[in-house]
């Protein structure tokens, strides 16, 4: 058993963990033999998997640049996951260092690593939370970030993981409903709206691979997705492909991910 420095005690590292399966999948070093032996089996039976979290990671720097540009300098990043290269904080600080980010998950290796890496960084830091348990997740994002000023919320990757009988419509209106206007919610979230019958099969034996992991994956269409925008303008294009998405590439490989961003009036 793999015995590192980064890893909390109360980490079960025998059982996969959907974060450090992605972690995986973009080339990190954070993840562990079940984590690696699940998303092995994942990329068996798809492929893409890895261009898929490329893709998914692509969007997110685009949709952080643009929000600079339209003056939002903190962000909230829910689900954030284990840091890698090209994180919120990373992208914001470069263009101004001010820039405040609050990431947060439940996966304590995500936590504990973002914390160490964030040591000497006065404008960033980790919460350990669900994002389910938005009192939580709120009343610690206000230690660092000022709600009297528009905020950026990112959930990319993360409400697929979220199934609707833990009420992921409400949670995410709470959070918007929290920030002052001019805020932004930028959401990515996994589909199987464009499968094929034979590509649908195959889904769904990666469904059954994640079903063994510590969250099961919630699928949801073009509509569903779009829900949880209630209320918002949204950005052009609206909800599309996440390489589809503002692309600073052409990219014609098909994708089973939706983006958009959203602006509270």
């Amino acid at each position: 058993m793999e015995e590192l420095k980064w890893v909390p005690s109360t980490v079960d590292v025998t059982r996969p963990s959907v974060a450090r399966m992605y972690d995986y999948y973009l080339g990190g070093s954070h993840n562990f033999e079940a984590d690696r032996a699940a998303a092995k089996q994942v990329e068996q039976i798809f492929p893409g998997v890895a261009q898929s979290a490329q893709a998914n990671r692509s969007f997110l720097r685009r949709v952080v640049r643009h929000l600079m540009t339209q003056g939002v300098d903190q962000f909230l990043d829910l689900g954030s996951g284990i840091p890698t290269v090209g994180n919120v904080h990373e992208i914001a600080q470069h263009d101004n260092p001010d820039a405040r980010v609050v990431y947060v998950d439940f996966e304590p290796v995500a936590v504990s690593h973002s914390n160490a890496l964030l040591a000497d960084n006065p404008n960033a830091n980790a919460i350990l939370a669900d994002l389910r348990a938005t009192s939580t997740v709120l009343a610690g994002a206000r230690e660092t970030l000022d709600f009297s000023r528009p905020v950026g919320v990112l959930v990319i990757a993360a409400l697929h993981f979220v199934s609707d009988t833990d009420s992921p419509y409400e949670a995410i209106a709470e959070y918007m409903a929290d920030l002052p206007a001019g805020s932004y919610l930028a959401i990515t979230h996994a589909t199987w709206d464009t499968l094929s019958e034979e590509e649908l099969a195959e889904a769904r034996e990666v469904a059954k691979i994640y079903s063994n992991s510590d969250n099961k994956l919630t699928m949801r269409t073009h509509a569903e997705v779009t829900r949880f925008f209630d209320g918002m303008e949204m950005l052009e294009p609206g909800v599309v492909a996440v390489n589809d998405w503002r692309p600073d590439s052409f990219d014609e490989a098909h994708v089973g991910i939706y983006g958009a961003v959203g602006r509270k009036p």
